[in-house]
């Protein structure tokens, strides 16, 4: 009988590896520096306390979708739907706003917890690939609002809404503390929870976390749930800055937040991951937009240095010591 051989990507321990996998772990807060500095260079007005403040209150969104998204991709999927659940629940939000007031969250976030949970549902029960079911439901979701407002913008009005979601308290936007909440808690279940160390066993090796005992089809279908309740959040505090929900709300958002989650060092590979990398991958789309917008360049021209960024970014982050194939 012949031998079986077990082939094992090469790993290289030598000096200089150890050396660029440290300044990989490092990238994402050089790579923010770099950006804060340029754009400091290019405009005067970039470096403002009111423009930080920009940023922060711009960045709330994505940095709730993207804690959202690093749950999927940690655990080894991906969600397109994000863009189109936080329509969804923006649209909510909007039409609740009326008769409910600051209370429109709970539509939101119960129309977030239900887009969540039909994608785990087909996703770990129906066996479906993440991609395909996210894929479907993006378009889904999307028609749904589209359904509903006829292509017109669902205004805000209220004020009790607007008082509690889009105004300052003591100089900071309500958005920005509501964001950094999500961030703290999304943290601890990460990091302290039994459900997040099943997350990152299941998206080291699904195999192996089954045959130690851990639900695997349940962890997968509270990610997703997680995922949707949290893009609920984000469609609140984006129909709060918008003052209103429109068919093309969130359009493209999925792609910013793969971006800033993959940015922040979190591989597509699933099984690694990190809150704090992803708020420094948050913070660096956030400020390449701003101060793109700043010093007034082409719109177009920005889309192709956010594609750019993204690229350079897994290129120059991702271990090719631990991965065989790249397919």
């Amino acid at each position: 009988m012949d031998d079986v051989v077990q082939m094992k990507a090469p790993v290289d321990t030598t000096p200089n590896r150890r050396l660029v996998g440290r300044l990989a772990g490092f990238f994402p807060i050089l790579l923010l520096a770099s950006l804060c500095i340029v754009f400091a260079l290019l405009s005067d007005r970039f470096i403002s306390v009111n423009n930080g403040l920009i940023i922060l209150q711009q960045s709330t969104v994505l940095l709730v979708a993207a804690l959202a998204m690093t749950f999927v991709v940690v655990n080894g999927s991906i969600d397109l739907s994000v863009g189109s659940t936080v329509a969804l629940s923006a649209l909510a939000a909007a039409a609740a706003s009326a008769h409910m007031g600051a209370y429109a969250i709970i539509p939101a976030l119960a129309v977030g917890f239900v887009c969540g949970l039909l994608n785990g549902v087909l996703f770990a029960y129906g066996k479906i690939p993440s991609f395909i079911v996210t894929l479907g439901t993006l378009v889904i979701y999307r028609g749904i609002v589209l359904l509903f407002t006829k292509g017109a913008p669902v205004s805000i009005s209220d004020p009790g809404f607007l008082h509690a979601y889009a105004t300052r308290t003591w100089g900071i936007p309500n958005s920005v503390v509501i964001a950094a909440v999500a961030l703290l808690m999304a943290a601890v279940v990460f990091n302290h929870t039994v459900f997040g160390r099943e997350v990152r066993a299941v998206g080291g090796g699904e195999r192996v976390a089954l045959l130690s005992g851990i639900p695997v089809n349940r962890v997968k279908l509270g990610v997703f749930v997680l995922c949707g309740s949290l893009c609920g959040l984000a469609g609140l505090l984006q129909s709060a800055r918008t003052m209103a929900a429109t068919a093309q709300l969130a359009q493209g958002l999925e792609l910013d937040v793969i971006a800033a989650v993959v940015v922040g060092g979190t591989p597509l590979t699933g099984g690694i991951g990190q809150m704090r990398g992803t708020l420094l991958g948050v913070m660096i789309i956030a400020i390449l937009s701003n101060g793109m917008n700043m010093i007034g360049m082409d719109p177009y021209m920005q889309n192709i240095i956010k594609g750019a960024v993204l690229i350079g970014a897994v290129f120059l982050t991702i271990d090719r010591t631990k991965i065989l194939i790249i397919k």
